[in-house]
């Protein structure tokens, strides 16, 4: 009897204490809604954006590029497996290349695309895009931009007194 008491008690008071008001506090569903459409309409304009670029670069790569090395399937295929050859996944890269050779890709642009990329020195595990980045200019243009990096490289470490090897 003493517990059936005690319950009851304990019910009188939470009926007697306000509930709060549904205008100042809002369950976090509908604080996250109201935020959402100018989210997503931002995420919708970036992956826009994107999809716009790419199709650029591959237009810019069949113009600059021969047919073995400039066809879509070959810069799309070429440049995953240079990105994973440089991030040490071979397995995966290699199963790539079976589908690069298939599509009758050059297989000569592909090794001084990754030569361009690994002469650049390292990046930031971190920084995807910079890798990407690195990998399309390598891939549309290995010695050009192997040149330029070197040069830059060159001239911002060369310090003042000291014998060049």
């Amino acid at each position: 009897m003493l517990v059936f008491f005690t319950s009851a008690s304990a019910e009188s008071q939470g009926a007697e204490q306000k509930p709060p008001e549904q205008s100042e506090q809002k369950p976090p569903d509908q604080a996250k809604g109201e935020q959402k459409p100018a989210d997503q309409a931002t995420a919708e304009q970036q992956a826009e954006a994107r999809m716009k670029q790419e199709i650029e670069e591959y237009r810019e790569a069949a113009a600059k590029l021969s047919l073995s090395a400039g066809a879509a399937e070959c810069v799309w295929t070429g440049r995953r497996i240079t990105s994973l050859l440089w991030r040490d996944d071979v397995d995966t890269a290699r199963r790539y290349l079976d589908l690069y050779d298939r599509f009758g890709c050059s297989a000569e642009h592909l090794k001084i695309a990754f030569r361009c990329v690994i002469q650049q020195g390292p990046i930031d595990p971190k920084a995807a895009d910079r890798l990407a980045q690195r990998v399309h200019a390598c891939w549309i243009d290995p010695e050009g931009t192997t040149t330029a990096a070197s040069r830059t490289t060159n001239g911002s470490s060369a310090k003042s007194g000291t014998i060049p090897n």
